[in-house]
């Protein structure tokens, strides 16, 4: 298997196109072609199992057939220290809830690899640079903000250069 990560995350469709257009700036490589997959997302576990088992993803539909769909608004840009730059979810409680779920299922899968002891439900932006900030963000998403979002499916997504790809996805509240 090609190097990469696998991340079970929420996808955010209404952010696609300004996040693909920053994945074209800074790696083509990471522009997916599957149209399944939506490179703005809220990640709620990764890296994860490079090749779960049936019985793995059993486990996940499992948590998600329990979660009921949702509606969440992202308005505010904030910055974490490290100077990634995102917006954060309101309410983030059902991201946290089913992090917890994962977690407890999977405690061999910390969130980002147990950097981040606490992690924050967000998603990604851009990183402070040269040029980059909190504002020039602002101003480049302004038409788009608030964006309010219906979440009812979590990708099970792929991540490394020239494949990056949806390997399965759950619909929110729904028993397969």
């Amino acid at each position: 298997m090609p190097e990469g990560h696998s991340v079970i995350a929420v996808p955010i469709p209404e952010l696609e196109d300004y996040i693909r257009g920053r994945t074209v700036y800074y790696d083509t490589s990471f522009l997916s072609t599957d149209p399944a997959f939506v490179h703005a997302h809220i990640t709620l576990l990764g890296p994860w199992l490079a090749n779960p088992s049936q019985t793995d993803l059993d486990t996940v539909a499992r948590i998600m057939a329990t979660a009921e769909p949702f509606e969440v608004t992202l308005a505010t840009i904030e910055t974490f220290p490290d100077g990634l730059i995102y917006l954060r979810p309101e309410p983030d409680e059902p991201f946290r809830e089913l992090t917890a779920a994962l977690v407890d299922a999977f405690p061999h899968c910390p969130p980002y690899a147990g950097e981040f002891p606490n992690p924050v439900p967000h998603l990604t932006l851009d990183r402070r640079a040269e040029g980059i900030t909190p504002e020039s963000v602002a101003a480049d998403l302004h038409h788009l903000l608030p964006t309010r979002s219906h979440i009812n499916r979590v990708d099970l997504q792929w991540w490394a250069n020239h494949d990056c790809h949806v390997r399965k996805s759950w619909k929110l509240g729904e028993c397969r």
